[in-house]
């Protein structure tokens, strides 16, 4: 139950800066085997399936703040927070250890606790859910740099733990204790490709062949009088040089049922 890590804004002053530049190219590293995809998939697997968000817009939703290898920032009913026990592998956060990215701008944010408090700096520097809407103090920036992350307060400070565990915001530079991880219960990779895959048009899915068939079907305006021949190298060849609905096009006119082909 020791430290924990937090970023600060603009460009972080970095403690022992020599220390944390290695520690970060063994990260970045690790992160660009494979494209990265089996590293992270690896990791996401070794927390239960929460993933390490890498940039300020994955900051969203469900989350929990990771500030020793898994040790997560634990709500308290007292409205304290505090590092949690070790996870052992394959485990996911506790509930009292998730909590609700609400996005403020492009560069902060404010957290919310399963006690439905959000995040806040008391007159002590310590961090604490007791607040019931967001003003200023309830705003954060996260900041990466380097492939690392901290986050500051409204105080100006990095979020770390104390000797006790608890978590405060008392370091204007951000040192091995200040850098933190945030994991998300969504892989923000896995959204972005359904988005891409629902704006291809459901006649495009599948293989060429399927493609054509399925145009001819949308676009004929008859029987179709004659049978084409599998054009999957013509096909293939003219979605990479980007004419593809021209290539379909040429063909259904073979057919001459295309109420588009003249």
């Amino acid at each position: 139950m020791d430290d924990y890590a937090i970023v600060n804004s603009s460009k972080l002053k970095l403690k022992g800066e020599k220390r944390k530049i290695k520690k970060s190219k063994n990260k970045d590293k690790r992160s660009k085997t494979d494209s990265g995809t089996d590293s992270n998939n690896e990791d996401a697997l070794r927390h239960g399936g929460w993933v390490c968000l890498d940039s300020i817009e994955t900051i969203t939703g469900t989350i929990a703040f990771e500030m020793l290898p898994y040790c997560y920032i634990r709500a308290m009913d007292n409205g304290l927070l505090a590092v949690g026990d070790p996870h052992a592998p394959g485990e996911p956060p506790y509930e009292e250890e998730m909590f609700t990215a609400i996005k403020i701008s492009e560069t902060h944010r404010a957290f919310k606790s399963g006690y439905d408090k959000y995040l806040s700096i008391d007159s002590n520097n310590r961090v604490v859910g007791r607040s019931d809407a967001i003003g200023q103090r309830e705003q954060f920036e996260p900041v990466f740099q380097d492939g690392k992350l901290a986050i500051v307060a409204c105080n100006g400070c990095f979020i770390s733990a104390d000797d006790n565990g608890y978590i405060v915001s008392k370091s204007q530079k951000a040192g091995p204790d200040e850098i933190v991880k945030i994991r998300s219960n969504v892989d923000p990779e896995a959204v972005r490709r359904e988005v891409e895959e629902s704006k291809v048009p459901e006649e495009e899915k599948g293989t060429l062949e399927d493609c054509e068939e399925k145009y001819i079907k949308k676009f004929q305006t008859g029987k179709i009088s004659k049978i084409l021949t599998k054009g999957g190298k013509v096909l293939e060849s003219a979605k990479e040089e980007g004419r593809l609905h021209e290539a379909l096009l040429d063909r259904r006119e073979k057919i001459k049922s295309d109420k588009f082909c003249k």
